[in-house]
Parts: C-alpha cells; sequence; structure tokens
C-alpha cells in the first residue's frame, strides 16, 4: 500500500511538473501543514530518472519556500498580533504555539529564520514573528532563502541518490534531520559568541 502511494506521488510531482513544486513548497512554507519530504524527494527521484532538471527541481522548491515564507512575513506584518491570536486556528496555529515562536525569535535573533527552516514544526511559522517584529526584508529573504536552500537540496538529493528505495530514504532523512539539527545547534552557538562578543567592544 505504501508503495503504491509513493508511485501515486511521484507520478502527481511528474505531472505537475516544476510548477506544481512551486505551489506544494509554496503552501509548506505558509500556513498547510504539508510536509516537504512528500514534493522534494520525489522530484529528486524524478531529475535521477531523466524527467527533470535537479537544478530547476531544487529552484522551484526554494522559490516556493521563499514566497510562502513572504507571505507569512507579510500577513503578520501587516495585521499584527491580535489577528494572529484571533484567526492563527484557521491557520494551523495556536496561540501558545505562537508564543514560543516568538520566544524563539527573541531568543536567536534574526538568524533564527535561517535556523527554523531546518527545524521540523517551526519551518512554517517562523517567518510570522518575523514578520511582527518589523524584521528587514533584505535579511528575512536571505536568511529564509538560505535555510530553504539547505532543506530543500537535501531531500532532493536524497531523492536523486537513493531512488525508489523508500527504506533507505526514511533511514537517512532521519540522519539529515539530526545532522540539520547538529548544525542548527553550532551555528546558533557561533551566532550568540560573536554577538556576545560585540556586545563586550
Amino acid at each position: 500500500m505504501f508503495a503504491s502511494f509513493v508511485s501515486w506521488v511521484v507520478a502527481t510531482v511528474d505531472s505537475w511538473g516544476y510548477f506544481g513544486i512551486f505551489v506544494s513548497m509554496f503552501l509548506e512554507s505558509s500556513f498547510f501543514p504539508f510536509p516537504s519530504e512528500v514534493v522534494m524527494i520525489p522530484a529528486g527521484y524524478l531529475a535521477f530518472q531523466g524527467k527533470m532538471n535537479l537544478f530547476m527541481a531544487i529552484f522551484s522548491g526554494v522559490a516556493g519556500s521563499l514566497f510562502g515564507a513572504l507571505f507569512n512575513y507579510f500577513l503578520a506584518a501587516k495585521y499584527g498580533r491580535p489577528f494572529l491570536l484571533r484567526y492563527g486556528k484557521y491557520f494551523f496555529l495556536k496561540p501558545e504555539s505562537l508564543q514560543k515562536l516568538e520566544e524563539f525569535f527573541a531568543k536567536h535573533g534574526d538568524i533564527s529564520t535561517f535556523n527554523g527552516r531546518l527545524i521540523p514544526g517551526i519551518r512554517q511559522y517562523i517567518s510570522m514573528p518575523a514578520g511582527l517584529a518589523r524584521m528587514p526584508l533584505g535579511k528575512f529573504s536571505l536568511y529564509t532563502i538560505l535555510g530553504a536552500g539547505i532543506w530543500v537540496s537535501v531531500l532532493a538529493l536524497l531523492g536523486y541518490y537513493l531512488g525508489a528505495n523508500e527504506e533507505q530514504v526514511a533511514q537517512y532523512l532521519k540522519s539529515a534531520t539530526l545532522i540539520a539539527m547538529l548544525f542548527i545547534a553550532g551555528l546558533s552557538l557561533f551566532y550568540w559568541l560573536r554577538q556576545k562578543n560585540k556586545g563586550s567592544l
């Protein structure tokens, strides 16, 4: 049954093409809980088969992630925290989750928009506290592209090199997530030490 589902996903991504990747990643990056693995791993597999260009698949995924993040950013910046608290439930965002996101952003600063893109459960919503804080748009876009670029590339390359072997994909996806988390911890420590040194000057 799972193999049939995987075949259906691959066929769907193939039929939708790059625009389908863009739309799916837009939804995943904005408010719809759509797992990026379901899109980018099959896209990488199709690139392995020669049915897609790997670079274009990654580009489409990153572009969709950026525009989805910008949607959340401007939504929060325009309507503010009361709007998110009142209507967040319709975007699968609970008040306590928004509070945790704001604390995460306050603790890690602007770079959290990069770190957050690599953390499951946070990547979809980290743009909202950034919008509430009126984070500079250029820096927000840059950090979002870098974070989304890493994650989208990892997923696409998993699909490209592991093909249709679902067991290996699942195994390496866990390893990739763990490596990403360790990378985030190291980068956050470096950023904190740098900011601390700046403050002591």
